[in-house]
């Protein structure tokens, strides 16, 4: 069976499920619920809750699209109000997707014009374009926060290091392996302060040395 017999398929099995109780919409309905991914459809067919809840988000969906002029006729307050109905609405609608960031994508997509935001609401497909955009660029800047955070720090600790040794070895050259080795345990912000305080520096090399004669 090719994709278009799957969704050909699943379209007939959805539909037969929501004509009984939305007679009136129940093609427009199942259209924009076929958009939706794979997985969520088949689950939807195994599990009429699942179902009912996106089958309420679409239907909320369409009388956005059928009464834009509610949202964007009302006074500031109102204003400030039906925005957080937006965003509830939006958010529900992302979490179907199942991304595991719905609360981040919902805040990203939010930050558009309402026009683009109602849009989103009454266009299933423009929707799981933007949220898998916005998926993309979250997981882009993890890998980027990821990569950066571990190289720069390793980087940092390596230089730190190496100027925390130069200085050590000329106050205790014998155990300046093992004095910077426990000094480098030390917070990042507190190893700099050391570097650049010589007394600082001279009193915490004395406790690591106390703390190697305990040890000896």
């Amino acid at each position: 069976m090719n994709e278009e017999e799957d969704i050909e398929t699943l379209g007939e099995k959805l539909y037969s499920l929501i004509y009984p109780k939305h007679r009136d919409d129940a093609g427009k309905l199942t259209g924009m619920l076929l958009e939706l991914p794979g997985p969520v459809l088949t689950q939807m067919l195994k599990d009429e809750i699942t179902l009912t809840a996106a089958v309420q988000k679409a239907l909320r969906a369409l009388q956005l699209e059928q009464e834009p002029s509610k949202v964007t006729s009302k006074d500031e307050d109102d204003v400030s109000a039906s925005s957080d109905s937006l965003g509830e609405q939006l958010f529900e609608l992302v979490d179907v997707y199942n991304t595991g960031h719905s609360q981040k994508i919902t805040g990203m997509l939010l930050e558009q014009h309402k026009e683009a935001v109602l849009k989103l609401l009454s266009d299933p497909k423009l929707l799981e374009e933007h949220v898998n955009s916005a998926l993309k660029t979250l997981t882009e800047q993890n890998v980027e926060e990821t990569d950066i955070s571990d190289s720069s720090e390793a980087d940092d600790t390596e230089r730190l290091g190496e100027k925390l040794f130069s200085l050590v070895e000329k106050l205790d050259p014998l155990h300046a392996n093992d004095i910077t080795g426990m000094l480098l345990e030390m917070d990042p912000a507190a190893l700099k302060q050391l570097l650049s305080d010589h007394t600082m520096l001279a009193v915490a090399v004395q406790k690591a040395q106390a703390a190697l004669n305990l040890q000896n």
